[in-house]
């Protein structure tokens, strides 16, 4: 008896094999790892410890700054994916695979799959810090699926669009200095200080930009407070961005492999 495999199985297997061997290099060269978990750790000991004596939020600070170290413990990791992108590209591997039967969406695919496993993977052991230092989270299982799910479709759509702007870049220095907007983008949002305690001219933006209602969702999961319509917006938020960066990185793939 004869099988057949559809053209959806062989991007799915071809997938899983793309997401492997960005997680078997992961494992080899662990110092992206290492930075995109040590930066996030600096950071919550930096302001928990320095600047949470002087910021009053209503309540203990790390309790408050931590889901804001979570947002861009993953941001950052996200931002990583732009550089391992346009390293395979300046490298000639891409080169390689156009040779071989296998889908071309997989190679876009299994960067992001690897990118939204070592995110979770990072921002776990950032909570586990947190916890250390005295963060003290809800124990309800159902809101810590919604973190997880939160974080995931956060870091899978920052992911695509780290993809495309890997793909935009010429080089992986081009492709680290296309990120550093992702990474700027949750400092100014409510993740370190409320909104109200900004000057006006910028309470719009951190109000209204993407980064917030996600960390307001997380921070309510993860304090067992209301989260009102930010759970809402903020997967409004990912799905659009998501939806740009996999429409743009397509189109650019398709272009760069056809040269």
């Amino acid at each position: 008896m004869s099988t057949s495999t559809t053209p959806r199985s062989t991007a799915t297997a071809d997938s899983a094999v793309m997401l492997r061997r960005s997680l078997t290099h992961l494992r080899r060269s662990p110092d992206s790892m290492i930075m995109a978990i040590a930066l996030p750790v600096v950071l919550m000991l930096l302001f928990v410890y320095v600047f949470g004596g002087a910021i009053d939020t209503g309540a203990e600070y790390i309790d408050y700054v931590v889901p804001g170290i979570i947002l861009l413990c993953a941001a950052f990791g996200a931002s990583t994916t732009a550089v391992s992108v346009s390293t395979d590209l300046t490298e000639g591997i891409v080169d390689r695979f156009r040779t071989l039967p296998i889908s071309r969406s997989a190679f876009l695919t299994g960067h992001v799959l690897a990118s939204v496993v070592r995110n979770l993977l990072s921002s776990a052991i950032v909570i586990g810090v947190a916890l250390l230092l005295g963060f003290r989270p809800t124990d309800d299982p159902v809101r810590w699926l919604g973190v997880l799910a939160t974080l995931g479709l956060f870091v899978f759509a920052l992911s695509y669009l780290s993809t495309a702007l890997g793909l935009l870049a010429r080089n992986p220095e081009a492709a680290n200095g296309f990120t550093f907007v992702i990474m700027f983008v949750p400092y100014v949002s409510t993740a370190f200080v409320p909104a109200e305690t900004m000057p006006t001219w910028l309470q719009g933006f951190a109000e209204h930009q993407p980064v917030t209602p996600v960390i307001e969702t997380v921070r309510g999961l993860l304090t067992g407070t209301e989260i009102g319509t930010s759970g809402w917006l903020a997967v409004a938020w990912c799905a659009v961005i998501a939806a740009v960066g996999f429409a743009w990185s397509t189109v650019l793939h398709r272009r760069r492999v056809a040269r």
